[in-house]
């Protein structure tokens, strides 16, 4: 056997040990474009939604605390004085 011959009959085996590796990789490939990716944005739009509205209502929610705070107050007050009118 020629040396030729000899590194063809190498690849061939090669060939045969890896197809399984490729066809393994290739439907990898295919999970991840059809099901990982898509799966990962809606997961990251979802996320960045919810992050924006957050975000925006930050200031709305302090302005209520606010609110709330002063209520409140002005509702002990006014039960305190209620029971010395009663």
């Amino acid at each position: 056997m020629t040396d030729n011959e000899l590194l063809l009959a190498i690849s061939d085996i090669m060939d045969k040990k890896l197809q399984p590796l490729k066809e393994e990789i290739k439907q990898l490939k295919l999970q991840n474009e059809n099901i990982i990716i898509p799966r990962l944005q809606n997961i990251e739009n979802c996320y960045t939604s919810t992050y924006d509205r957050y975000k925006n209502s930050v200031e709305d929610y302090e302005a209520m605390k606010a609110d709330i705070q002063i209520m409140k107050q002005v509702i002990q007050e006014h039960s305190e004085k209620l029971k010395k009118i009663s």
